[in-house]
């Protein structure tokens, strides 16, 4: 992991001053000496970013090196050849060095020093950068910041959003952070699996990589019985021994699937409780009026969603354009729940609503972002029911290209509520009684409005990564009965696309308007990035061409070759892994994978609070009415855009570890058994192995592979025997045994039963080349391996 450097000295050759207990953030250290209208060196550019976070715009360092003119262009190229080389990386407005913590940080607060002081961590960090850095928290007096205001206050086991600053105190953590608001107090509440001791009390062992033990007294067990999971709040913490505990409630055994996502919901602090006063809110509320609305309710608009769908936020219905100036094109119009009339800004509903961010799903439950009353009841566009929404009305030519289109408030009746399968089955020629009458006037006029935006899609190229998405099926019990691939339905593609093109209708309605607004954005490939994949794909006979302005329809080339090979899966794995994440920011810079330029959420309000901004910056700006966005929003859309990036960050997170947990108990019963799998990572420390029957990833510590000296080769995506030649790639088929199953930890072992395949020449080569440089690594049969993922 990249670390910002704490010994720095300035280009006057001294070193700044400690920080003291007091303190002084980094914006406070002596400046650089600087030339000013001197294009600086890439060094220095560097060590001034690292130094200045917050200062690491373009034009903030064009303003600070004095630069004009010519000068300006070449420090916007310099910038671009360092982000392009993986020496720099955009984090919202700034750069940021790659590893760095961006100068606006969600922190969990989950420490404190030996001089007292709190101590926090970024709230998502991604495991392969290693352990998260800590971040000293400077908390500021009762009056704010210079006497302005009411200052911030936070404690331990809250989340945090924090100003970011590098430290100046070698001794310390590597950052100092300033409290901008306190997200959530979670009042010290901690979880873990309560251990009886004899004659009473006992022992809580934490669910948390970075949890300690503590002690529970016996008079503070709660009733909690040995293996039981609970929920706990720290009684005392002291200088020496163990931190002492009580049991607030008892969750359940652990082999129990709630156990299992409570876990994950308690882990990443995921709100799951809703305070009386959103519950009173939402009881409260009354049906929406028909005040500034068009009445839509003739219109046949229906809902297709997934069968056990509780919540419908958006409707479709499709015909023909009658307009002679557009002959053989299509009306498309898209109806999305008008969850903006419901949540208004800085209402209880609304800070909880941000609070949360996005609903979270699991196989047993979802933790939704709005009580059921206002997600399931009122904003759910139910099936022969009045409901307020938010119409965007678009006209596509034949050829598939948007020509217009137009927002509306309306109140609308939807036709009916089909499932997907029930939908395609239609249309596939098998209608049941409730979709037959519905086939020719709305199904059929549908499918045929979809045929035509596909053209456009076509031609618009978006990235295609073909990468099954599987689907747990819980029995009764909770435990897991089966793992499967659900089948991609036409009927999925429909609503998708219709879904991308409401999207982009929003966001270029608001710059039309000048209106401030959050896009949903996401950055191409690095270079450094394409370098990795470029040297990979070359293994396998096929090529990627060089430079910084790749488009999604280069990679789909590459994934066309590879399809229906043996590489099919390796080569998508290895694409997806080459790819940005995406995140919401008020700055748009388009959408690389979706190959758009203006693209913001707007069609999922009940479940997103992004796409809750965004209607509400379409009512305030088109006039729609009440529930539209205010100064105070508009001022805040940058940190809005931050917090609700890190929590969809922690969803998927959660999602992901609830069902490795789900699995690894699932499989917790066939330690020794064995298992086919394939190699879906290779790293210096091992291999990790998916098994596809059940979605299981699982780990073989590299010295556990045989007798051979082991070589780990990145642009091969491969670890291979230095003697023998044979060892294992990316991709590979292989058989298992599994050794150990952790269901606390969502965490598998295996030993490796298949014997390597013969490396290709090119693998061979580098070994006799002893190349150094590369970051292969050997290991002598017996050695542990690192601790934690590589």
């Amino acid at each position: 992991m990249s670390r910002t450097p704490r010994d720095r000295t300035n280009l006057a050759g001294k070193r700044p001053g400690k920080i003291g207990r007091a303190g002084r953030d980094a914006s406070a250290v002596e400046p650089l000496n600087i030339v000013h209208g001197t294009l600086p060196s890439r060094e220095v550019i560097l060590r001034f970013i690292a130094d200045h976070p917050q200062k690491a715009s373009k034009r903030e360092l064009a303003k600070a090196f004095g630069l004009k003119g010519d000068s300006r262009v070449e420090l916007k190229h310099m910038l671009q050849e360092l982000e392009q080389e993986g020496m720099l990386q955009k984090s919202r407005k700034s750069l940021i060095r790659p590893g760095a913590l961006p100068p606006v940080t969600v922190l969990d607060i989950t420490t404190r020093d030996k001089d007292g002081d709190l101590i926090g961590r970024p709230a998502e960090w991604p495991e392969e950068q290693g352990v998260a850095p800590a971040v000293a928290i400077r908390q500021q007096s009762p009056a704010g910041r210079q006497g302005k205001g009411k200052a911030p206050v936070a404690g331990l086991g809250d989340r945090i959003l924090a100003k970011i600053f590098p430290a100046v105190d070698r001794g310390g953590p590597a950052y100092t952070a300033r409290i901008i608001k306190v997200i959530d107090r979670r009042r010290g509440a901690a979880m873990g699996v309560f251990r009886s001791a004899p004659g009473g009390g006992g022992r809580l062992l934490p669910i948390e990589r970075r949890g300690e033990e503590m002690v529970i007294d016996p008079d503070f067990t709660g009733g909690a019985k040995d293996g039981d999971l609970v929920e706990i709040e720290v009684a005392r913490l002291g200088r020496f021994g163990l931190p002492r505990a009580k049991v607030l409630s008892v969750v359940g055994s652990v082999g129990s699937e709630k156990a299992i996502s409570m876990i994950a919901i308690h882990a990443h602090g995921i709100p799951h409780i809703f305070p009386p006063a959103v519950i009173a809110e939402a009881e409260a509320a009354k049906p929406a009026t028909m005040a500034h609305r068009e009445d839509w309710r003739d219109v046949p608009l229906i809902t297709i969603d997934p069968a056990d769908a509780k919540d419908h936020d958006d409707a479709v219905y499709a015909e023909l354009d009658p307009s002679p100036d557009n002959p053989g094109g299509v009306i498309v119009t898209v109806a999305i729940a008008d969850v903006s009339w419901y949540v208004r800004p800085k209402s209880p509903l609304d800070r909880e609503a941000l609070k949360r961010g996005n609903s979270v799903y699991f196989p047993d439950r979802v933790v939704p972002m709005l009580p059921e009353r206002i997600s399931n009841d009122l904003c759910s566009l139910k099936e022969g029911v009045d409901r307020p929404a938010l119409t965007v009305r678009m006209s596509f030519s034949g050829e598939g290209r948007k020509i217009g289109h137009t927002f509306h408030r309306i109140m609308m009746k939807s036709a009916a509520k089909l499932s997907y399968q029930q939908a395609q089955a239609a249309i596939d020629g098998n209608p049941d009684d409730k979709t037959g009458p519905m086939l020719e006037p709305i199904l059929k006029p549908l499918w045929h409005a979809y045929g035509v935006m596909k053209r456009g899609r076509d031609r618009r190229q978006p990235l295609e990564l073909d990468m099954p998405e599987r689907k747990i099926l819980l029995k009764s019990d909770g435990t897991v009965d089966r793992v499967f691939v659900p089948p991609r339905l036409d009927a999925h593609k429909l609503i998708e696309e219709m879904m991308i093109q409401a999207n982009v209708c929003a966001a270029e309605t608001l710059e039309k308007k000048r209106q401030p607004l959050v896009y949903r954005i996401h950055d191409g490939p690095t270079l450094a990035k394409q370098e990795v994949l470029r040297e990979f794909l070359a293994t396998l006979g096929i090529s990627l061409a060089k430079g910084g302005n790749m488009r999604a329809n280069s990679f789909n080339g590459i994934l066309a070759k590879a399809d229906g090979t043996a590489h099919q899966t390796m080569v998508n794995e290895m694409v997806l892994r080459s790819q940005s994440q995406a995140i919401y920011s008020p700055e748009n810079i388009g959408h690389f994978g979706l190959n758009l330029m203006k693209y913001a959420h707007f069609t999922s309000p009940i479940r997103r609070y992004a796409d809750l901004i965004v209607h509400r910056a379409l009512v305030g700006s088109l006039g729609f009415g009440e529930g539209g966005i205010t100064p105070d929003e508009e001022a805040s859309l940058d940190d809005i855009a931050a917090e609700i990036s890190t929590f969809e960050r922690r969803a998927m997170a959660a999602e992901r570890e609830t069902i490795d947990r789900l699995i690894a108990h699932h499989l917790s019963t066939r330690v020794g058994e064995e298992f086919a799998g394939r190699v879906s990572g290779v790293t210096k420390s091992g291999l990790f192995i998916t098994l596809p029957d059940y979605g299981a990833d699982g780990f073989v510590p590299i010295s556990t592979l045989g007798t051979d000296y082991f070589i780990y080769d990145e642009a091969h995506q491969a670890l291979s025997g230095e003697k023998t030649g044979l060892g294992y790639r990316l991709g590979d088929s292989v058989i298992v045994k599994l050794a150990e199953a952790i269901p606390l930890a969502g965490a598998l072992r295996f030993e490796m039963l298949s014997e390597g395949r013969e490396m290709p020449a090119a693998v061979r080569s580098f070994h006799k080349a002893g190349r150094r440089d590369r970051g292969q690594v050997r290991k002598k049969p017996g050695t542990r391996p690192p601790r934690g993922r590589s």
